[in-house]
């Protein structure tokens, strides 16, 4: 990534929208300062000691639709995250990780500051620490092998802080839950997991302008890999977050190619749950 040490740092360019139209009653306008708070903590925090260049700033976005509110300053919320990096040679990108997490409930009243304390348990800003530290993990890691190591720990640690509360969302009983992504991320059995993410990225999206024959065969490679990761153990969340991130790509990077046919039974395979979008590759 061309990153340099620096004291300070700047990581994201993160949007953010709110929706408060499905709560009951009125007064809930203050809601909207949520949005340039969130931005503000994402994007102007120094989450790393290292420097980013403008365009390797991590895109992301970050839509919370309020579900339900307990009082006037207590709800319960969705939280819908994306995060993207730039394909090399090109001016696409390429989605890193999309989750959507519906159990997340938090304080909030009007002129509430956000305030960056990491090893500080707090409903609301320790979600957004969380999230945060997993975009990075997954962006270093889409640049050189484990490159996101250090980063998935600090989520680790954010992860057991919140564990230890008892607090909504972060039970590791729910094997679909943010407690278990960076659990199975930080796992020895799913290092041949995030190879897989780091050669993906590296060995096919980012030589795909250059040789779109190869960069399908690497492709191809990439979802043979996953698919004998997925027989040799049970169904783990992160293959779900894997390919509800890159289910579409796959599609676009195989239709109306030769190894259409091939990536279709590959994809059948490892991701039976999409086979109707899947389908799109053989009509």
């Amino acid at each position: 990534m061309g990153l340099v040490s620096a004291v300070e740092a700047r990581e994201f360019e993160c949007t953010a929208q709110i929706n408060y139209r499905q709560l009951e009653g009125s007064g809930f306008s203050f809601l909207d300062d949520l949005k340039e708070q969130i931005e503000d903590y994402m994007n102007n925090n120094n989450w790393t000691e290292d420097r980013f260049e403008p365009h390797e700033l991590i895109d992301c976005s970050i839509q919370i639709i309020f579900q339900e509110n307990f009082t006037l300053t207590s709800f319960r919320a969705q939280l819908i995250l994306n995060s993207t990096r730039p394909i090399y040679g090109t001016m696409a990108k390429t989605p890193l990780l999309q989750i959507s997490d519906s159990e997340w409930s938090f304080n909030y009243s009007q002129g509430t500051p956000l305030i960056f304390e990491i090893e500080r348990f707090d409903a609301l800003t320790t979600v957004l620490d969380y999230y945060a530290y997993l975009m990075l993990g997954y962006d270093y890691d889409s640049f050189s092998e484990f490159g996101g190591e250090e980063h998935f720990q600090t989520a680790k640690r954010i992860q057991q802080l919140a564990v230890a509360t008892n607090a909504s969302g972060w039970s590791t009983i729910d094997v679909n839950g943010r407690a278990r992504i960076v659990d199975q991320m930080t796992s020895p059995r799913m290092r041949p997991l995030r190879q897989v993410y780091f050669s993906y990225h590296i060995e096919a999206l980012d030589l795909f302008t250059s040789d779109q024959d190869a960069a399908r065969m690497k492709v191809l490679e990439v979802l043979e890999t996953m698919s004998d990761l997925y027989e040799d153990q049970a169904r783990q969340y992160v293959f779900d977050i894997f390919f509800g991130t890159k289910n579409l790509e796959f599609i676009g990077i195989f239709q109306d190619s030769q190894e259409r046919g091939q990536a279709y039974d590959l994809l059948a395979d490892v991701d039976p749950s999409r086979l109707s979008t899947y389908d799109a590759l053989i009509e």
